[in-house]
């Protein structure tokens, strides 16, 4: 069994460490796209996060993994045995990893079902695809970019809603693919289409280090990691075990995070003042603000959480000119947000306090005739 690079070993990169985390406290975020060039870690840090996450509860002889806790959300066979009064056994299993390769087609990605065994022995059959096997776990799509952009439809479809529904001649069968989508790929071999880049929920620009003490770093702990993994990975096992643990954590709390009025009228505001098309970014944002507030163990969301969450929703919805900046600092949301939020509050104190004879008013007005 080959030993995964440690996640929290890894150097620098703290953006696209940040968006991972919240996709794994949070799948329903949808997912996270790696830019960068060769050589930056993208692979090691999506193969790395899927190591680093606890087992979790499984029907035991399901084979898409359906959570016991959860029926609504159960594959079709599942439902028909629970239906007919059959008990489902749990078990634990890993969190899997699945990598997409890019040839993958339509039929392989989401399963087929067999038409001509139904027609002769009445029976549905069907064969599970790449959807079946990550559900649970993370799906990992090494140049997105390649891939062919009806399959990337269907994978983004697929992690929006939660479900795989395949249906052909009358014949249906659902799954549930829930699972935490990493795509990534490099600049130089060509861009995705505005309307696909829109559909991954978060997305993260990475270069190279450059300070001499990081490279340096990068350095010492490959050549550790290369002379003997099983020991490296034990003198990062106390990270490894509290990042997991802190993950779980705020994978239980992430739905009882509060956000107020105010924190909705800066989301949306942030997205119309830097002129963002769509609705997809603002309710990004606010899951990721969620997601984060819970890794740290909080309550409520802040302005902070905001102005993290939208430095990763938000650069790839930019609209772009051919000499325009696209990146937005995380200082210059953060007062963004604050102004966004001191307009408000001047808005608020301006509005006329309603007095007795604006009420005696509005009573007569609402009187019958």
């Amino acid at each position: 069994m080959t030993i995964v690079y440690p996640f929290t070993a890894i150097v620098g990169q703290e953006r696209m460490l940040r968006a991972l985390i919240l996709n794994a406290v949070n799948p329903r975020i949808g997912g996270v796209l790696i830019r960068g060039e060769r050589g930056t870690a993208k692979s090691t840090a999506a193969r790395a996060l899927a190591a680093l996450l606890p087992e979790v509860p499984v029907v035991a002889d399901c084979r898409f993994g359906c959570d016991p806790g959860r029926p609504t959300t159960w594959c079709t066979e599942c439902k028909e045995r629970a239906t007919s009064g059959e008990s489902l056994p749990e078990t634990m299993r890993p969190t899997s990893f699945v990598d997409l390769p890019v040839s993958a087609t339509e039929d392989r990605v989401v399963g087929t079902l067999d038409i001509e065994r139904a027609i002769k022995e009445g029976e549905r059959h069907f064969e599970p695809g790449v959807l079946a096997s990550a559900n649970r776990g993370l799906l990992y799509i090494d140049e997105v970019n390649l891939l062919d952009d009806h399959v990337v439809d269907l994978l983004l479809d697929s992690a929006a809603m939660g479900m795989n529904i395949v249906g052909r001649e009358g014949i249906s069968f659902t799954h549930p693919a829930r699972f935490i989508l990493v795509g990534t790929m490099n600049p130089e071999e060509g861009d995705l289409r505005p309307q696909l880049l829109d559909r991954f929920a978060l997305s993260v620009d990475i270069r190279g280090l450059y300070d001499p003490h990081d490279r340096v770093a990068i350095i010492e702990r490959n050549l550790a990691y290369e002379t003997d993994a099983e020991v490296f990975r034990k003198q990062w096992t106390k990270q490894e075990r509290s990042l997991s643990k802190q993950i779980m954590s705020a994978r239980e709390h992430v739905d009882q995070v509060e956000y107020s009025k105010r924190d909705l009228y800066s989301i949306a505001a942030l997205t119309a003042l830097l002129g963002v098309d769509g609705h997809r970014a603002d309710l990004v944002i606010l899951k990721a603000a969620r997601a984060h507030a819970a890794f740290e163990g909080r309550k409520a969301i802040t302005d902070r959480d905001i102005a993290l969450a939208a430095e990763l929703a938000l650069p790839h919805r930019l609209r772009r000119g051919p000499f325009q900046q696209t990146e937005v600092t995380l200082e210059e949301l953060q007062n963004r947000i604050e102004q966004i939020q001191s307009d408000a509050d001047t808005v608020e104190s301006m509005e006329p306090v309603p007095t007795e004879a604006d009420e005696q008013s509005s009573k007569k007005k609402r009187a019958p005739a």
